[in-house]
């Protein structure tokens, strides 16, 4: 077996820069995508941040209206006879009302 005349056999240190260059490129990506995940949790962070007044002011909303449908349901078992038709319609609907608790 005869060796071709130009060939001196593996480079020494042939493996290191292939090496280098895939550490590199890992911690390149790994500091590209962290810089991304950091931009969109402060996007994230700046949406609830608008979306709060209407979150209060749905739970205000939704506060009142518990309120109208206990003192309704109230008025209806006191005997109010407009009371118990809403009280009715809304049970057509599905949607039940109870007194407030004492």
């Amino acid at each position: 077996m005869t060796v071709p005349s130009g060939w001196n056999g593996p480079a020494p240190g042939g493996w290191l820069l292939p090496l280098v260059l895939v550490v590199v490129s890992f911690f390149v990506l790994i500091a590209f995508e962290t810089s991304y995940a950091i931009r969109d949790r402060g996007a994230l962070s700046d949406q609830r941040r608008s979306q709060e007044p209407t979150v209060q002011e749905a739970i205000k909303v939704r506060q009142q209206l518990e309120t109208l449908a206990a003192k309704t349901a109230q008025l209806a078992a006191d005997g109010d006879e407009g009371a118990k038709s809403v009280v009715d319609q809304m049970k057509r609907q599905g949607v039940t009302l109870s007194p407030p608790k004492q």
